[in-house]
């Protein structure tokens, strides 16, 4: 029993931590990148908005799955990993991450007209993307796997 609690704390300490970090992402430097972004471009460029919108996007959405996370390990340490609290938590876990996607392809198609437009190579940012995209994909697997064991136990009950 004090295994699973000290997993389940330890767990709940790293997804603050990463809470942090982007918390620390969403307000300090994404402004601190665009106000020196656009010192560096005065004349009105406005191709960095499609993108800013994008990864705010993306920060919400994940600050909002961490939050899911941290509530399911809350339910697995007070013993109720098998209730319908913890497929809601599953569910909206899968529903940030496919909202998520969502974004990132968002990113994609700015970052593809951007580079039409301006003629730079957008290969490396939109590479880091699909990646962006294969993870969160491998994450909705996962959650799908725990989530149909999960819906039929409650379903016999």
């Amino acid at each position: 029993m004090n295994v699973k609690r000290g997993s389940a704390t330890f767990l709940k300490v790293i997804i603050f931590l990463v809470g942090i970090a982007v918390f620390t992402l969403c307000f300090y430097w994404m402004p601190v990148l665009t106000i020196k972004d656009i010192k560096a471009h005065p004349g009105g460029d406005y191709s960095l908005y499609p993108l800013l919108v994008c990864a705010y996007g993306i920060c919400i959405t994940f600050s909002f799955t961490l939050y899911q996370v941290y509530k399911l390990l809350t339910y697995i340490e007070k013993n109720n990993a098998f209730s319908e609290l913890s497929l809601k938590s599953l569910k909206v876990i899968k529903k940030c991450a496919f909202t998520a996607i969502f974004f990132i392809v968002l990113m994609i198609i700015s970052l593809k007209v951007i580079s039409k437009i301006t003629g730079d190579d957008a290969a490396g940012p939109i590479s880091i993307s699909l990646i962006g995209i294969l993870a969160t994909s491998i994450i909705t697997a996962i959650v799908d796997v725990l989530q149909k064991p999960l819906k039929n136990f409650l379903d016999k009950e």
